[in-house]
């Protein structure tokens, strides 16, 4: 499956770093560069790629500017995937709330941006499969979390809920395994366990929270404590007084 890609930099230097990453995936077909706003926004109209490398400071209009003005086109073709590419960190939850793929913060290395790429390519495939002619969730709020914002080890990431495996307290804060990665993320267990649908996630322990998708099998202990193993072969604790919720969710299902 071949990919379209518009790259748009205002630094001609940064385009070309880009461009010469992204020429040894052969699946990547770059079709257009821009160096400002309206240029990139003119662009993405007239040739409609499936992933945009959009720089934030442009000429013009910033990038923020530029995903307002074509998410606003009426009749337009379906938006590209985004991945931000910056210098600067502060503009990263403007970025989740924009629906962006990723946020990239420069100087990267050319492993970080395949990893931007591949989260792209998973979402165009997953769209393709489903449906055809979706779009981006749309802007507002939902009803559920669907991304977690993550910075881990000089990198903002952004987490789909629905591939995190397991999430463990840890005092204020919580980790949140993916199931070959774990990410410590500043909030309580309780605070996030209200954010998430009760109908993938559930809470076992006062300690873990499970993705019910990943669930497979339940194995009982003495003293009426049960475990859990994951698809992945994890195993996490699941206490008595939580069991009555496992039960609850099975029945349901």
């Amino acid at each position: 499956m071949v990919i379209q890609a518009l790259i748009a930099d205002d630094e001609a230097l940064a385009r070309r770093k880009l461009r010469d990453i992204l020429a040894h995936d052969p699946e990547i077909e770059i079709v257009g560069e821009a160096a400002s706003g309206p240029e990139t926004v003119h662009l993405v109209r007239e040739k409609s790629p499936q992933v945009l490398f959009l720089d934030v400071s442009m000429p013009g209009q910033n990038g923020f500017d530029v995903l307002s003005e074509l998410s606003a086109a009426e009749g337009a073709a379906p938006a590209p995937r985004v991945v931000i590419t910056t210098a600067h960190d502060q503009y990263a939850l403007r970025a989740f709330d924009a629906h962006a793929v990723d946020y990239v913060l420069k100087p990267y290395t050319p492993e970080r941006l395949r990893v931007a790429l591949e989260r792209a390519r998973k979402e165009i495939v997953f769209s393709a499969r489903h449906s055809p002619a979706a779009l981006p969730p749309p802007a507002g709020p939902a009803p559920y979390m669907s991304r977690l914002l993550i910075r881990s080890r000089g990198r903002i990431l952004f987490v789909w809920v629905s591939e995190v495996f397991w999430i463990g307290a840890e005092e204020n804060y919580v980790r949140v395994s993916t199931g070959r990665e774990s990410y410590l993320l500043r909030e309580t267990i309780s605070s996030l366990e209200k954010k998430l649908d009760p109908e993938l996630f559930l809470r076992i322990h006062r300690s873990f929270i499970v993705n019910l998708r990943f669930v497979k099998e339940v194995r009982a202990r003495s003293r009426g404590e049960s475990v859990m193993i994951l698809a992945n072969g994890q195993k996490i604790a699941m206490s008595r007084g939580y069991y009555s919720r496992l039960r609850a969710s099975l029945q349901a299902t």
